[in-house]
């Protein structure tokens, strides 16, 4: 059964994709206490594409906030996973959103809003965040953004 935040996104025309894989040594959440950490999600679609390249030279801003939007969509559905529910979430605490841009670049934090907006858009007042915004040389399979998260467990 559908909670209110999955309601919330089906309104907004979202689909929440498949929690993904890690495709390394690692695990896609922990919980510590009343806070859920969530691995870097990188932008990849529900059918298994990433959008790739380097926002300011192969992508443009607008391409690297909706490669964002997919980072966030990702943590929602590792959260789901998780939690077993979204409505769990209490409050998104912060976001690190990693840009793959070249030397120069400096609008990462107009990126990175694509995941921040989404957050808000999703979960209301509680998808508001403490957030960077980083540029990096290269991001894992060339994605153009990785974002992770932390989240207050309701």
């Amino acid at each position: 059964m559908a909670g209110q935040i999955e309601a919330r996104m089906k309104e907004l025309g979202l689909d929440l994709p498949p929690a993904p894989n890690p495709v390394a040594n690692y695990v896609p959440a922990v919980q510590a206490g009343n806070l859920l950490f969530i691995s870097g999600q990188i932008a990849k679609a529900a059918d298994g594409t990433v959008v790739t390249g380097s926002v300011g030279t192969d992508l443009t801003v607008e391409d690297g906030q909706k490669a964002a939007r997919l980072c966030a969509l990702n943590i929602l559905a590792q959260a789901k996973a998780a939690l077993g529910s979204l409505d769990r979430i209490g409050q998104v605490v912060r976001l690190t959103g990693y840009v793959n841009s070249g030397a120069g670049f400096s609008d990462h934090p107009k990126v990175v809003n694509g995941a921040s907006d989404l957050m808000v858009q999703v979960l209301g007042d509680r998808g508001r965040h403490t957030r960077a915004a980083v540029g990096a040389s290269g991001l894992p399979a060339n994605t153009a953004v990785e974002v992770d998260a932390i989240l207050l467990i309701a």
